[in-house]
């Protein structure tokens, strides 16, 4: 069986002592740590940059999954990877304004693993082309942009059809939810082949964060 990946995005933590919560998590029983950049373009709100990445790299050895919410993010890979990224996810969506496919090209040439996301109205589809490209697929089940989102239950299509490809390959792609993960949620994403699951709310926001990760592992 395939081994489940907690992600907890930082989006979700207390920025006054936001070292202190990466360090937590990471003891608690993370595996990676997310975090999401939004430009207010792309998404209609504004995170953290580099300076941001580079500080929770300094706190933390586990790996860095950086998620690119912006336009022109070909322009800002080599920064997030000076930063400390190990992988670096972009949009497929039109209005991420890049090449896709050279993007990931730079991406993997830099040292980092590959990601391709889609929004929710964003069909299957699009990431078709690419899927033999990339290391990870981020299926958002919520409309990126904004935490505390509710599930969106008909996005496991995507998960499904992801996981279906998988098993007509050796190399498999990583495929992560992100949006309303939670210990309900949770093991429906797993069940249509999800292994990466993002979580804010549901770790940052309860009391002990050991048993949050243990709650989406199922």
């Amino acid at each position: 069986m395939q081994r489940i990946i907690v992600a907890p995005s930082i989006l979700a933590a207390d920025f006054s002592k936001l070292a202190d919560e990466v360090r937590a998590t990471e003891k608690a029983g993370a595996d990676w740590i997310h975090c999401d950049i939004m430009d207010g373009h792309f998404v209609d709100n504004i995170s953290f940059g580099p300076a941001i990445v580079d500080l929770v790299r300094k706190h933390t050895k586990l790996p860095l999954d950086v998620h690119l919410m912006i336009e022109h993010p070909d322009h800002y890979v080599p920064h997030f990877v000076e930063a400390g990224a190990n992988s670096i996810t972009v949009h497929v969506e039109p209005e991420a304004k890049h090449d896709v496919g050279k993007t990931l090209r730079q991406i993997r040439g830099s040292g980092c693993r590959a990601g391709l996301s889609l929004n929710p109205a964003t069909p299957f589809e699009s990431v078709d082309p690419f899927l033999d490209k990339i290391d990870i697929l981020l299926v958002m089940t919520v409309h990126p942009g904004f935490g505390g989102q509710s599930f969106r239950t008909e996005q496991m299509e995507k998960v499904k059809r992801a996981a279906k490809w998988n098993k007509s390959r050796e190399d498999r792609i990583d495929i992560e939810v992100d949006g309303g993960i939670n210990a309900q949620t949770a093991p429906l994403s797993i069940e249509n082949g999800a292994n990466v699951l993002v979580a804010g709310t549901s770790i940052f926001h309860t009391k002990d964060y050991a048993e949050a990760i243990r709650e989406l592992r199922g």
